[in-house]
Order: structure tokens, then C-alpha cells, then sequence
């Protein structure tokens, strides 16, 4: 919710996010299909990269969940800073918020994060999967389902199995792991 709503009754991670010039507020639908999927995975003491944050939503809802580590990724101004503001009214302390294009190198993640869109996903692979060990899962959005089988077919070159995909209208959701 905005900080000027009143808060929701009843709900397991309250987010407030003011979006200002950036992307997620948690309504869209590939943001929808990420919070989504993300409540049936474990973040428990995991590390995790949320790239492309945008309003930080989805590292938000990481480190609501229990990950020790987040770095969440953008490499636009408005949404870094707007991702500050959002990561500090929720009282979140283990967001590092990093002005970058890419996945930086020398780090493995336990999840990662993507909602941005085909092209930037498909241009990043190499980076997602030096960035990725054994197990790592990943969750990818912003992208339709006549997407799919091109997305699929890049992942595997990469040594990234499809374990599942969720659609809302005509936009989806991809979990996948690394083998």
C-alpha cells in the first residue's frame, strides 16, 4: 500500500511502497505473479539479488521473509533513490541498493530475483548464471506467454531447468533452478 492508505487488515507482510517515478507497486501483474510465487519459496537466511528493483518491492518482501542478504539491483537514479525511501519506511536493513546495468561478478545467490522484460532477462543470462551454484532458484518476469519457449530454450543453454510457470492474462511467471 501507499503510506497515505490506511493499512490492510489481516495480511502477512504489509509493504508500503510509493512508487514516484519507478516501476513496482505490487499491482501490475508480473509483480503480482512474483509475490506470488515468492510465498512458496523458503528465504530463510538466503541470499538474495533482486535485479531490476525498481521500487525495491520484491527486496522488500525478501527480507520481510526472512533473507539475510539483499542486493537489489537498478541502474536508474529515480529508482534507486526512490528504493532508499521505500526500503527505509519499511524498516528494512538488509537491502544493499546498487546503481549497476548487470548483475555484478564474485557473488552466488541462494534466489534471484528478475521482473524487468525479455530482453534485458535474455541479455543477463550469462551474468544470472554466473551468479547462480548448484540449486540456486530463479524467479524471472515481465514478459508474455507467446515468450515462453524462446525464454525456455535460452535458459537451458544456460543449465537452467523450468520447474514452473504461472500466468496472469497474458503475461508469466517463471521458476527455475540452476542444475
Amino acid at each position: 500500500r501507499a503510506a497515505f492508505h490506511q493499512p490492510v487488515q489481516n495480511v502477512q507482510h504489509e509493504i508500503i511502497i510509493t512508487p514516484k517515478m519507478s516501476f513496482g507497486t505490487g499491482h501490475h501483474a508480473t509483480t503480482y505473479m512474483m509475490i506470488n510465487q515468492m510465498q512458496g519459496l523458503d528465504f530463510e537466511n538466503k541470499t538474495v539479488v533482486d535485479f531490476g528493483t525498481g521500487t525495491a518491492v520484491l527486496a522488500i518482501l525478501a527480507e520481510k521473509m526472512g533473507a539475510v542478504t539483499i542486493d537489489a539491483i537498478d541502474y536508474d537514479d529515480w529508482s534507486i533513490e526512490n528504493s532508499i525511501e521505500n526500503a527505509a519506511a519499511n524498516s528494512c536493513t538488509n537491502i544493499n541498493l546498487i546503481k549497476a546495468e548487470t548483475i555484478l561478478p564474485g557473488k552466488l545467490y541462494d534466489i534471484i530475483l528478475a521482473n524487468i522484460n525479455l530482453n534485458v532477462i535474455q541479455s543477463n543470462l550469462a551474468a544470472i548464471r554466473a551468479s547462480s551454484k548448484e540449486g540456486t532458484l530463479i524467479l524471472l518476469s515481465g514478459f508474455l506467454k507467446t515468450d515462453e519457449m524462446i525464454l525456455l530454450k535460452a535458459l537451458s543453454t544456460y543449465g537452467i531447468s523450468h520447474k514452473f510457470t504461472l500466468q496472469k492474462d497474458n503475461w508469466i511467471c517463471l521458476l527455475t533452478e540452476m542444475n
